[in-house]
């Protein structure tokens, strides 16, 4: 059963990055990064780290993608620049992929909640348990990279601002 789930949240989170790409609309692309990150906070659960999954949905999902969308709507595009609508197919896949999320959370809780097995580690691997030895390796062993994916999005930020700026 848990390799189904992760069969389907994974070929979502696929389906969703591979629409990022392809998609003509800046909107459209951003909605389908939300729904990637969304996929992949599941695949932490499946994974026993619902702590990760959390951080998943409230940063990358919620405070990123707002900033996204706001960079969005600041470079003022035209009803041109967003390519002809297709709303039929729109919502085909909107009803479709939103049926497969609500499958796979329910799933997901419902396995979590009655059928919780521990997983076991080999002792080859370290898992931290809880927030505190996370925070200890990421401010530790993996401070270097953790400030350079910081210095990457303020990098991004300032870009699009002016970006946006020369436009207007």
């Amino acid at each position: 059963m848990e390799i189904l789930i992760f069969s389907v949240v994974a070929l979502m989170a696929v389906v969703g990055s591979v629409l990022v790409i392809t998609s003509r609309s800046p909107v459209n692309s951003a909605l389908s990064l939300i729904a990637t990150m969304v996929s992949l906070a599941i695949l932490f659960l499946l994974l026993n780290a619902p702590f990760l999954a959390t951080i998943q949905i409230i940063v990358y999902a919620g405070a990123i993608m707002v900033l996204f969308l706001f960079v969005v709507m600041l470079l003022n595009l035209s009803k041109d620049e967003f390519g002809p609508e297709r709303r039929r197919a729109q919502r085909f896949f909107a009803i479709l992929f939103s049926f497969l999320l609500l499958i796979g959370i329910t799933t997901v809780l419902s396995v979590g909640t009655f059928g919780s097995k521990s997983v076991e580690s080999s002792s080859d691997t370290v898992v931290p348990a809880g927030v505190e030895p996370l925070a200890r390796l990421l401010f530790t062993k993996y401070l270097f990279p953790f400030e350079l994916a910081s210095v990457l999005l303020l990098v991004a930020i300032v870009g699009a601002i002016v970006m946006a700026k020369r436009r207007l």
